[in-house]
């Protein structure tokens, strides 16, 4: 929760469809302030779709999503759902983080000028205040030597730590991860997991699309099990990797563990 009580994310009945394929078929779920939230399952199941519906990245079909309290994507008027106008959508937009299984950086940049962009471009900080928070970023992401590299002379590894450093330069309050280690090289995927866990550490709301149950177990605060677009099963990540409640989870578990 925040300082408030109020949920920095609440979902309300979420459904998702594309065309006769319904991906998201009522999901509710809450993220309080401080507290990473894991999700599993299968492919297909609507992890991501879900993750890109919190920031709008998707549009939701029914249901209503909240991050800090404020509907997503839309306004309330009497009983009616108006959308937001793109730009409304972007400026609220600013405050969710989010790190894809694909690190899309801009190759022409160097890992500090791809940190600085957006906050030079969009919250109007000057160069080298945005420099001065670069360097801090990068070396907090261990990559303090590498600002002058561009992609190309980075690791998978080093590029998606390069990708949370650019993110987290926004200032926000929540980040969304998409299955940020799937894309990397089994001997890299440690290095980007130790900087998710220093995040939690240090009290980061974070939603997280993951395959990696040993992430889930040790940083996670819940788990979330989701098949055919449902929750099938919401708690403790102890409880639900050792102890699973319904066979759709202990047949999934099975396969993974």
């Amino acid at each position: 929760m925040t300082e408030t009580g109020t949920p920095v994310v609440r979902a309300v009945g979420v459904c998702k469809s594309y065309g006769r394929l319904d991906v998201l078929r009522g999901i509710d779920l809450e993220v309080a302030s401080g507290e990473v939230m894991c999700l599993i399952g299968p492919s297909g199941s609507g992890k991501s779709t879900f993750l890109r519906c919190i920031n709008h990245l998707e549009k939701v079909d029914a249901g209503e999503l909240y991050v800090d309290g404020e509907l997503v994507g839309y306004r309330k008027g009497g009983d009616k759902l108006y959308e937001l106008k793109e730009s409304e959508v972007a400026f609220k937009r600013r405050s969710i983080g989010m790190v894809f299984q694909r690190f899309n950086l801009f190759p022409h940049m160097t890992a500090l000028g791809n940190v600085i962009e957006a906050p030079i471009g969009v919250l109007g900080k000057s160069k080298a205040q945005a420099r001065a928070r670069g360097v801090e970023l990068l070396e907090q992401v261990g990559l303090g030597d590498k600002a002058a590299a561009y992609p190309n002379q980075l690791s998978g590894g080093q590029q998606q730590r390069v990708a949370i450093a650019r993110a987290l330069a926004m200032e926000p309050k929540l980040m969304l991860f998409d299955e940020p280690t799937s894309a990397l090289d089994p001997e890299l995927v440690g290095d980007v997991l130790a900087v998710m866990r220093d995040l939690a550490e240090q009290g980061m709301t974070m939603v997280v699309v993951t395959h990696e149950m040993g992430f889930a177990r040790e940083v996670g605060d819940s788990l979330v099990f989701m098949d055919e677009g449902v929750v099938v099963e919401h708690g403790h990540p102890r409880d639900v990797l050792t102890s699973p409640q319904h066979e759709r989870t202990k047949s999934f578990l099975s396969k993974v563990l």
